[in-house]
């Protein structure tokens, strides 16, 4: 765990970011290292220090790297998108979860009638017909286009990255 390692002499992303000195008992300093000031500037903008702080101390001490890297996935997930934060990245994925199964069970139902009506070829030579198995001329499509859920995950990967 990170906390339990020996600091450097050099001061925490928080007090650098706050401006102060970091004590030896910085809540911040070993879960803010002062190479990821960045980490610290987004937990502070959304949360503020003070809360952050608040946080830490009611959280027992090995929670608390957990609990950090749950604020700063929230805070950069907020930064993303103030209104919805990490909820809108949850609730895309749910949707996106929900159209796959659909299409599974699209895919699943044209593969168990396909494979339920054998296929016949009746020879223009001979006259006989000749039993191919289920997956010899299995069609493509199957009725069921992909192509508009493919190009809806796209589109929605695009806007999330934008």
């Amino acid at each position: 765990m990170r906390g339990h390692e020996p600091r450097s002499t050099s001061s925490c992303a928080a007090c650098k970011l706050l401006k102060r000195r970091c004590s030896p008992n910085c809540i911040f300093a070993p879960y803010f290292r002062s190479d990821e000031p960045k980490k610290f500037a987004e937990v502070h903008k959304v949360f503020g220090a003070s809360n952050v702080s608040k946080i830490l101390v009611e959280v027992p001490e090995e929670q608390r790297e957990d609990t950090v890297n749950s604020l700063a996935y929230e805070a950069e997930a907020r930064l993303r998108d103030p209104v919805y934060g990490c909820i809108g990245a949850i609730a895309l994925l749910q949707r996106k979860m929900i159209q796959l199964q659909h299409d599974l069970a699209l895919a699943r139902a044209c593969l168990a009638r396909y494979v339920a009506t054998p296929s016949v070829i009746v020879s223009s030579d001979d006259h006989h017909r000749v039993i191919t198995g289920p997956f010899d001329d299995f069609p493509v499509d199957c009725g069921v286009s992909f192509d508009s859920f493919n190009q809806n995950i796209s589109y929605e990967l695009n806007q999330e990255a934008i």
